[in-house]
């Protein structure tokens, strides 16, 4: 699997990424850092244990990594739960904006453990 075909497994933006960072090489190497990237752990965390404003900086964390690497659906769903958290307290659309992050998050992980594979 090359890097471009793991992006558009996972539906993001190679094209804007790779522009941005100039070379497939650098795109690859940080692509493949993501999966140690603790933000998702800690926003699950956050709100397991009822941290609104633990979860919602989590949320941002999550948001400014994909916004970088142009890991677009996932940028998305963070980005709405980033909003939803961002008064401080935890709303009804809050389980729904957490499950969607979580797929989003498991699909590009799963992308990037199978590009770490290729």
């Amino acid at each position: 699997m090359t890097t471009a075909e793991c992006y558009a497994l996972i539906g993001a933006d190679y094209t804007e990424v790779l522009r941005r960072m100039g070379n497939e090489d650098r795109v690859r190497r940080f692509l493949l850092k993501f999966a140690e990237e603790p933000s998702y752990g800690l926003l699950c965390r956050s709100v397991e244990a009822g941290d609104a404003k633990e979860a919602f900086r989590a949320a941002h964390s999550i948001k400014g990594v994909c916004l970088n690497l142009g890991l677009t659906a996932l940028y998305r769903s963070a980005g709405d739960l980033c909003e939803e958290l961002r008064g401080g307290a935890f709303t009804d659309a809050v389980p729904g904006l957490l499950r969607r992050v979580g797929e989003d998050y498991l699909k590009t992980l799963n992308g990037i453990r199978e590009l770490a594979q290729a």
